[in-house]
This record gives C-alpha cells, structure tokens and sequence, in this order.
C-alpha cells in the first residue's frame, strides 16, 4: 500500500480543527485564571488577609474522569502530575483500516495453507504497520491487531516498537484502547530482560530490515527510560482508570514476579477483561513468564523511586482516600507488598554503604517509608486508641475496599509490627471480627500468621461462637481454624472445633456433608420466565455451597477424627444425595474427588462409596462434574494397605453397566471422554487385555494372585496304632470347622457328594495325609496326584497279576482233566 495521502479538503479540515482546539484551550486557562483570581479574591475579604489554611498548590486527587477534568479547569494539575498534554495521532484511512481489520480476522482464525504462508503474511502485515504503530494502538478496531502482532514479534520487533511509542507513553498508558497494547508490549518484553541477562541473543531478526536506534539498545534500558517519560505523572497513575493497570504492570515486571500466577492476573486485569491471543505465540516466554525472573539492580532501585515518588506529595488523609478508591487501591497494594519484600530481603542481606549513609546518629533511616505514612510510629502507637495508626487500622476494617489494602498489610509486615496489630487491635476482639462479613477476611490472615498458643486462645474465644458462625455463612473462618490448628499441631483444638461444628450441625457426624454442602435444600426449580435479577440470593448460595464444600475438603486432608467425620457422614448418605453431591456443582464433585483420593479412616470405606454410587454411575458419568468422579475410580488401585482402594470387581461391575449404556454414553462429549479413560473398547473386544491394564494400578507384587500358602496343623498327641504309626485322632477332636473331621473332608474330596466312591478313584488312607512323624503336615498338590497315579499303578498291576493267575489255574485245571 503506498503512503497515506490526504486531500486539499481534508488537509484544511484539519487545520481548522486544530485551531479551535488551540482556542479552546486558551479560553479554559483564561476561565480558570479569572476563577482563581476571584476565589483569592474573596478569602482576602472574608478573612482581611491571606487565609493560611487555603494552598492553592494543594495535592487534590481527582478519582474520576469528571473530577479530573475539573481539577484541570481548576488549574491544579501541577502536583497531582495530570499536566501532560493528550495527544491526537491521526486516523487510519479507509483502505488501511479494511486491510488491518482483514489482517486481523485471518490472525485470529489462522487458516493458512502453511506456516511458510502465514510467515510471509506477517511480514507483509509488520511492513504496512510500520509508521503507523501509533494510529493502530489508539484504534478502537485495530487495536486487536496490535497486540496480536506483540504477541508474535521478536525481539528485534518489540523493541522498534518501544522506539516507536517512544515520547508518547504518558497518552498511550491512559489511553482507552492503547493502555492494552502498552501492557501486552511490557509483560511480552519481560522474558528479553531475563535472556538478555543471561547473554541470549534474539534468533528471530529479519534480514534486511531497516536497524533503528532503539533496535541496538538493551531492553532493560528501553524500560528505564519509558519510566523516565512516566515519573513525574506516577502520581496521578495511581488512580487513573487505565493508566493504574499499565503501572501495575511495570511494576510487576520491574520485581521479577511470575507472570502467569493467578494473584498476579487478578491484580494486573479485571475479571471482564478480553483476553486476546494469538495461534503460535512464544513458547520460550510462556516458560519464562510461569517462573521467577531474573531482573537488573536497576530495576530494584527503580521500585523503590517509583514507591517514593508516587506518595511522597501524599498526607494521611490522601493517602486514606487513595486506600479506599476502587482503581487506586489495587496499585497502592502491589506498592506496599513489594516494599515490604524488599525490606525483607535487605534484613536477610549485608546493608550497603547507600543505606548507612542514609541514616542519622541513632540509627534510623532518614527516608519515611510507605509503611510508615500509613501507620506512623507502629508499633508502640497501636496502644493508644487515638493514634493515626490506630485509626487508620480501625477506619480501614469494616471497609469493602479499605480492608484489601490491611489484608496486604497483615500478611507482609515485620513480625513486631504485627505483634503490636495482634495484642492491641485484633486479639482482643478477634470473635466479634470474625462474625463481620468484611473484617472477618483481615481477621482470617491475622488466624494464618499466629503462634500456637495464640491461635489456641482465638479457638477457645470462638468456640462459644461457632454455630453463629455456621448460620452467617462465615465457613471459611471455620475452614481456616481447622487447617491452621492441623499446621500447628494443635490436637485438643481440633478436637474441640469438631465437636462444636458437629453440634452445630446436628449432634452427629452423619448430618456434616448434608449441612455444609445443603443436600436436603429443594433444588430450585427455574422458570423460563424468570429473570437473573429477581435472584438476589443465588450468588450467595453459591458462595456457601463453595466455602461448605471446601470445609468439607479441609476435614478431608486432617488425619484422625475430622477425615474420620467426613468420611462417616459420606457413608450415610442415601443414594440420591449421592447422585447430587457429584452432579450439582463443581465444588460438591470436589468433595468426593477428595474422598476418594483420602486413606481410609473407616475400614472398606472406598469400597462402600463407590457400591453405593453404583446404581446412579451412568448418570454421575454422563453429567458435566460427576464424569470427572467416575475417571478417578479406575485409577484407584484394587489391592494395598492404607490407601484408597476400589475392589476389581466393582471396576468390572461399573464397566459393565456403562457397556449397557454404550451408545447413550457415546452420543455426548462427556460420556466419550469417561468411556476412552476406562478403555471401553478394550473391555469389548479384548477383555483379557482390559483386566491386564485395569491391575496396573495395583502394586506390582498384587497384580498376579499369589499361589496359596501352606498351612501348618498343630501336633497331635494321639494314640499309635498296632502298626507303630501314629492315630489321627488329634485331627479328628477339632470341632468348629463344618462340623466336620478333616477325614471325612478328605474322603469326600475324592469320593462324590453322596459320599459314595467314585468310578476309578482311589480313596487314600489317613496315614498318607498325616504323614510319617504323626505331626499333620499336608501334602502339596502335586504329591498328592502323584500317590493317587501310583496307586492307580498299584491297583491296574494288581489285576494283571490276578488276571495272570486266573488264566495259569484254568489252565492247569483243563491240562489235569486231559
């Protein structure tokens, strides 16, 4: 495509319009100047003088797009950092926009004939967008397009784009649709810092394309000077609508942090965020984003001038608004959890000359920390109520946004810091928070940092509290005292917790499951014509169903009487809640996944669970939660000691009743994926082969059933007989075992039912099964055929010569008669 020319008309257009911005400008700033004017105008009559309360120059931090607009009106842009001039880059024209829409919808379908044709398609698309990086960005069509093209550029390419957003970064981070293609350009350059470190070189540079300035350079520096463009805006970055997101970034990638961790996503981007992607991005960068990274020094410097320069203009009240501000909040979390990091690792290393250098006679740094504006003079003023740490820590608890930022505060802060936070402010009330559905979650960390004598006197507080806690919906308290006092070893408060959760439920074990996952609730019966806002509890139901569900698990993991609970409870449930349990919802399957992965607390416990979801497995199996309960089945083994255990044959009887449903089974997604993982067609046509691989799981001295073992009789004293061999009389005295001798037993072994003898059987004597010393050992089973083959020998011998001895008197008797 050639070069974007525009027309005499439009040329002029734009000139006109240029000039009535400009305009426009000029008349806000005389407005705002005549305004100021005014206002000073009339304190000095009010007052007689300067009031010296009033500072025109005052931070004022404007947390919407209206207050902002006012404060510039207002001339107070100078210390918020909002005195940057957005910029305008142009519009793409209509050939350009059809081809890079195209361009867009054949990357995200990605029907190519071959990668050789889709390689040179990028080519051909990399070359048209070149110029043209600013106007794509700012797009609200094609801005797709660009973070697609970051997802698969190289190296090279990514840092021409860095050149080319180059003295613009300040518009594009707060740009609507532009902050995206500055966020998805830092976290893809993230893993060049790491390779760059290590003496990597980019592998993917085209040949013959045109070397710019910034293609020499090293990524680390291209990130320091994007901050240099940044740093005297990072104020008002805190809480702007799309630039807090785009800082959050830098500073994730600035600490080294795991890219693809699920805090960190839920930190960077909303949970209604679009995620674009692209088929064939980097696979070595999706490795390098899942672990930690190696960073620069620099980098570590440049976290702590951002946290400085960012609230360094802040009071405490600024800063207790920022802390309550839905889009400010989040950055001033990431903000405290990295200099609190950092403050860790200096304690655990050598201090540097720099930090003894910073720091006066006594001893203390000279730089205030965030952590100090926040709460000053911790921990010795958490003692006095009226303190300003003590106040901020009280304003912030029972705040739906506020409390976010003293979670962060609770979970990294100096061991003294929250000692003070635990002796004077939450260990004194820490029953009365827990009930709170907002300060409960503070309260829930402070449960996860406590030592065991601590945690034991918060469950005895609590325990008074507990079926409260259980009729507010407050479950994950409840999971977390199990789980902290099973981490501490506390035994008697886990015992105690038990008992008062079994109280609460019921007064006994076998009504846990059904309270914490409500089976015996009626399911609601959905109407077409209702609407989603005529329920307002649904959502709540299945925040308790989770936080139920997850107790449930907790007790599960916890060896001794809490499996042992939940494990009876499983036991006593009917058939029917059962068949709800693993078809209702996700974290109910999870439940009896975690059952069936758990040893046995109760004998034959896996056994009796799944014979009673046998009669309702096709129905678990062909549901969308339940399949995933029947596919852990056949991997549990059919013989060992102290693990989960499914006998083999009600493996074959669950695979016998889905071959009855075979084509039921097939017709859906779900039931094609459980019949492929039991190997369906394997038990149709090769049954043998089926029950080989369905041992595989078994320990490998159990796969093969062992030959049975010979069983040693206890010596018999009993009479000898005349022939100097001993009685069997001592086996004949043995009672309780069929009512039976072992005679008669032997004796119908080769006789028939009747008792009577067989046709060419011999019956054995009872000295052969004695044996020789009178001591009752049995013979094998191969001696045994060997004694009954040569007494048929000795008995068919015997009629020879009996036969022999017929034929030779005959014949004597017919000579005599001769």
């Amino acid at each position: 495509m050639g070069k974007n020319r525009k027309s005499k008309r439009q040329l002029i257009r734009d000139e006109k319009r240029a000039k009535k911005r400009k305009r426009e400008l000029a008349d806000d700033e005389e407005r705002a100047a005549k305004r100021q004017h005014h206002d000073r105008d009339e304190t000095l009559l009010d007052s007689g003088g300067l009031n010296n309360d009033y500072d025109p120059t005052a931070d004022f931090i404007p947390f919407d797009d209206d207050e902002s607009s006012a404060s510039a009106a207002n001339g107070n842009r100078g210390p918020r950092g909002g005195n940057f001039e957005r910029e305008f880059f142009g519009m793409l024209a209509d050939q350009e926009q059809e081809y890079f829409r195209h361009a867009d919808e054949l990357l995200e379908l990605n029907d190519f004939p071959s990668p050789e044709d889709r390689h040179l398609f990028l080519q051909n698309v990399y070359r048209e967008a070149r110029g043209k990086e600013l106007k794509l960005a700012s797009s609200q069509s094609c801005s797709r397009l660009m973070e697609r093209l970051i997802l698969l550029s190289s190296a090279k390419q990514k840092k021409r784009l860095f050149g080319a957003f180059a003295g613009h970064f300040m518009t594009l981070v707060t740009h609507r649709f532009a902050s995206h293609c500055c966020e998805k350009l830092f976290l893809m350059s993230a893993p060049v810092v790491t390779q760059e470190l290590s003496g990597g070189g980019d592998e993917n540079a085209e040949t013959g394309e045109e070397v710019t300035e910034a293609m020499n350079t090293s990524m680390e520096d291209l990130f320091l000077l994007t901050l240099d463009e940044l740093e005297e805006h990072l104020s008002f970055l805190l809480s702007d609508r799309y630039g807090s997101h785009a800082l959050r970034v830098l500073l994730v990638v600035l600490s080294g942090r795991p890219l693809d961790q699920a805090g960190t996503k839920s930190l960077l981007q909303g949970k209604n965020k679009e995620y674009v992607t692209v088929e064939g991005a980097s696979a070595a960068s999706s490795g390098l984003n899942s672990q930690t990274r190696a960073v620069p020094s620099s980098f570590t410097s440049a976290i702590e001038k951002i946290i400085a320069d960012s609230t360094a203009n802040m009071d405490a009240t600024a800063l207790r608004v920022l802390a309550k501000h839905p889009t400010g909040n989040p950055t001033l979390q990431l903000l405290l959890d990295l200099e609190l990091s950092l403050l860790a690792k200096k304690k655990k290393g050598n201090a540097s000359k720099e930090d003894n250098a910073n720091k006066d006679d006594q001893g203390h740094s000279s730089e205030v920390t965030l952590l100090e504006r926040l709460v000053p003079d911790a921990p010795a003023s958490f003692a006095d109520e009226k303190s300003q740490a003590c106040e901020f820590v009280n304003s912030m608890l029972y705040d739906p946004i506020g409390s976010r930022l003293l979670e962060t505060l609770i979970a990294h802060c100096p061991g003294k810091i929250f000692k003070g936070l635990q002796a004077n402010i939450f260990g004194p009330r820490i029953q009365s928070l827990l009930r709170n559905d907002i300060a409960s979650y503070p309260a829930i960390k402070v449960l996860n940092r406590l030592s065991k004598e601590n945690l034991a006197d918060a469950v005895q507080k609590t325990l008074p509290e507990l079926p409260s806690l259980l009729e507010r919906g407050r479950l994950n308290v409840i999971k977390t005292f199990f789980e902290r006092c099973s981490v501490r070893g506390a035994t008697a408060e886990l015992n105690s917790l038990l008992q008062a959760l079994t109280t609460a439920c019921g007064g006994n074990w076998k009504y846990l499951v059904p309270k914490l996952c409500p089976l015996d609730e009626a399911e609601p019966a959905g109407r077409p014509d209702e609407k989603k806002f005529q329920q307002p509890d649904a959502k709540n139901k299945a925040a308790l169903l989770s936080h139920g569900s997850q107790v449930a698990s907790a007790l599960l993991t916890i060896p001794g009487q809490p499996s042992k609970a939940i494990q009876n409870s499983l036991l006593s449930l009917s058939t029917e809640q059962l068949l709800r349990l693993a078809t209702s919802s996700a974290p109910t399957a999870t439940v009896l996944l975690n059952a069936l992965a758990a040893p046995p607390q109760i004998p034959h416990f896996h056994k009796l669970l799944v014979a009673a979801m046998l009669p309702n497995i096709y129905d678990i199996a062909a549901s969308q939660h339940g399949s995933a309960v029947v596919n852990a089945i056949i991997s549990a083994p059919s013989r060992g000691e102290g693990v989960a255990v499914v006998p083999f044959h009600l493996k074959e009887n669950i695979m016998a009743q889905l071959e009855r449903r075979e084509r039921d089974l097939r017709s859906t997604w779900l039931g094609r994926n459980v019949w492929r993982t039991w190997r369906g067609d394997l038990w149709s046509h090769r049954r043998h082969d089926w029950v080989r691989w369905a041992k595989e799981t078994d320990p490998e001295g159990q796969r093969v059933a062992a030959m049975p073992a010979v069983k040693e009789e206890k010596k018999v004293s009993g009479k000898k007989k005349g022939n100097g061999k001993p009685a069997a009389a001592g086996l004949e005295e043995k009672k309780g075992r069929g009512g039976e001798n072992n005679k008669s037993k032997k004796e119908k072994k080769f006789n028939g039912a009747d008792g009577e003898k067989k046709k060419g059987r011999v019956k054995l004597p009872v000295e052969a099964l004695v044996g020789e010393k009178g001591h009752g050992e049995k013979k094998g089973k191969k001696a045994k055929e060997e004694e009954h083959n040569e007494s048929k020998k000795k008995s068919a011998e015997g009629k020879v010569k009996e036969k022999k001895k017929d034929k030779e008197k005959r014949r004597e008797s017919l000579a005599a008669a001769a």
